[in-house]
């Protein structure tokens, strides 16, 4: 999938750091396929509004899988590059997802615990419940937002940012989102998307205390899924990005 950097939608921006809203499909950064990555759509818009000459510096701060939509932040200097990345590795920046998964799990609101192990030749993740060699710590907490006879909107938290980790720890409770096949779904959605999206994030400003809470609508692609539309994400505490 291919958007221009007129339609780039940007969530927020300063001197250091600029967050934008992913589609689902589009890669965060470039791979051997060749299709352009959300990180080129970002420093073209850059290099566009800021008229600056030569290669624009655009750090990934983290990553959205391929058919995942939501939120996604980058440092646009080396300062903020660095203090971002300093949140991420100590588990400083809260990220919340909505999902929509088949079924509904066991209880309305749980903290999964699991090992992950991934298979880099099939690109799959398994979810073990006690740790085995190779695998890594995966903690995550959910909240059953609505339901119905097929589907479960979920808002979940994440405790560890694990590859794959909400779709391997949703599938082995026996949800796994709708759409994504590759961890047991019954059918596909169009363009391959999986129904999950970085809903919330917040972190401290790079040269502030100031802590910036950054939340988007879910996807108006979901409200086919569920009987009512699925309800908007808000909070009186929360800047809302529309």
């Amino acid at each position: 999938m291919i958007f221009g950097i007129m339609s780039l939608r940007v969530l927020y921006e300063d001197n250091h750091l600029i967050a934008v809203y992913k589609l689902a499909g589009v890669l965060v950064q470039g791979d051997e396929t060749g299709d352009r990555s959300l990180l080129d759509e970002v420093k073209g818009y850059l290099k566009e509004k800021y008229q600056k000459p030569g290669n624009v510096f655009l750090g990934l701060l983290h990553r959205l899988d391929r058919p995942v939509s939501g939120i996604v932040l980058f440092a646009k200097t080396s300062k903020g590059a660095s203090r971002l990345s300093e949140q991420f590795r100590d588990h400083a920046i809260e990220k919340i997802y909505h999902a929509i998964v088949e079924g509904k799990p066991k209880k309305d609101n749980a903290t999964l615990v699991h090992y992950l192990k991934k298979n880099a030749k099939n690109n799959i993740v398994t979810a073990y419940a006690d740790h085995e060699p190779g695998t890594f710590y995966a903690e995550l907490s959910y909240d059953l937002v609505r339901s119905n006879s097929k589907y479960s909107l979920l808002q979940v938290k994440l405790k560890t940012g694990r590859p794959h980790q909400i779709r391997a720890q949703l599938s082995i409770i026996g949800c796994p989102l709708v759409g994504d096949i590759k961890y047991g779904a019954k059918k596909m959605l169009k363009n391959g998307d999986i129904a999950l999206c970085a809903t919330s994030l917040s972190f401290k400003l790079a040269t502030k205390e100031e802590v910036k809470h950054l939340v988007i609508d879910l996807p108006k692609e979901w409200r086919g899924l569920l009987t009512l539309p699925p309800p908007k994400i808000s909070s009186p505490n929360t800047q809302s990005q529309s």
